[in-house]
């Protein structure tokens, strides 16, 4: 599949910026457009309006050759009968809240159990099942916007979500996920995008590192105990560059929250703590990620796989991403020792990522 191929619906432009808007396709009787950020030989970027997602992702490698390190669909239809958030913005709480209950203000709130008895990423309709507005468009920008009302997915309070995807003049991606709300509530939306910097096949040869020296065990159920471990001698260590399948716990691979314990600092313009790197030696491919946030979610896609195949007709296997979901802990409404998801009427929710692309050398 050639990088952006296709219908393209609008074309305009917007402050000497050239802007292709496309419609691909429609769910629910709606229709969904996708952006392209970017060209030439640098970066570029594919945003959809179905659940805010980053659908494409083209990154070069040491000689300069671009593939596309997301996993998604070739139509928009893929992603509402895929399993797995392919690239979504999700929330309005992402990750997992026991019983799908938490307290606030004395009372108990009581969310969809969409995972059993637990609650995911939001619920059955969550942030990723929306059709956004684009709010603003560019070029190298595009805005998008949401709401979530009173209720909710059982969640209080009228939340007004904002996205925002760009490439800054360095060809560096970034993500901004910004909210306010009209009653006390949980906040803690994450980006859900699979990354293989390979561009295909399995992800078990590629190498990561993460600003990590602490993790959150979990039980069988894959809520957090409420501990705080080092992840020294364990397979959470990532300190160094390792081989992700390597250090596999098991055949369900990685499904947790391990905590960044860097210090926030100044870096490219914002105050950011570094949150991962993540090679393909073949290719040369790296990525830099950083992040406001003070965890992330390591998923090796152990149960990845059906509800149609991949971009190319290629189906999406175990094994065949990664998640780098940084976040607020899971379960943080019911662990007051956790960092807090709070938000207050008056607050800004803001949470940015910062993605940096710079090959290896050779």
């Amino acid at each position: 599949m050639q990088p952006f191929a296709a219908r393209v619906m609008v074309q305009t432009m917007r402050g000497g910026d050239a802007m292709t808007v496309e419609q691909i396709g429609q769910i629910d009787g709606r229709a969904v457009q996708a952006v392209t950020l970017g060209g030439g030989a640098g970066p570029r970027a594919r945003v959809i309006t179905y659940g805010a997602r980053l659908a494409e992702l083209w990154v070069p490698g040491r000689a300069g050759v671009l593939a596309d390190i997301v996993l998604g669909h070739d139509e928009a239809t893929g992603y509402r009968t895929a399993k797995g958030y392919l690239g979504a913005t999700c929330g309005r709480y992402s990750n997992r809240i026991a019983g799908a209950r938490f307290m606030l203000n004395g009372r108990e709130v009581l969310l969809d159990a969409n995972e059993g008895e637990k609650h995911l990423h939001g619920g059955r309709e969550g942030f990723d099942r929306k059709i956004w507005n684009i709010a603003e468009v560019s070029a190298r920008a595009v805005t998008l916007t949401a709401t979530a009302e009173d209720g909710e997915m059982g969640y209080p309070g009228r939340l007004s979500m904002q996205v925002r995807y760009w490439l800054d003049p360095s060809d560096r991606l970034w993500i901004a996920m910004e909210a306010s709300t009209d009653a006390a509530t949980v906040v803690n939306m994450v980006n859900h995008s699979y990354f293989n910097m390979a561009g295909s096949g399995s992800v078990m040869g590629q190498q990561l590192r993460l600003g990590s020296t602490h993790y959150t065990p979990v039980g069988a159920d894959l809520i957090p105990t409420g501990e705080v471990l080092a992840v020294a001698g364990t397979p959470f260590d990532f300190m160094a560059l390792r081989e992700i399948g390597a250090a596999v716990p098991s055949d369900a691979g990685f499904d947790h929250n391990l905590c960044l314990t860097g210090p926030l600092v100044p870096k490219w313009g914002e105050t950011l703590r570094f949150c991962a790197e993540a090679v393909d030696a073949a290719s040369g491919r790296r990525m830099e990620v950083w992040t406001t946030e003070p965890g992330v979610q390591l998923y090796t896609g152990a149960f990845l796989g059906g509800g149609g195949p991949g971009k190319g007709g290629v189906p999406i296997a175990p094994f065949t991403g990664f998640t780098l979901e940084t976040q607020t802990f899971p379960d943080s409404p019911n662990r007051p020792q956790f960092p807090s998801a709070r938000l207050e009427p008056g607050q800004r929710y803001r949470h940015l990522m910062a993605f940096d692309f710079t090959p290896l050398p050779g």
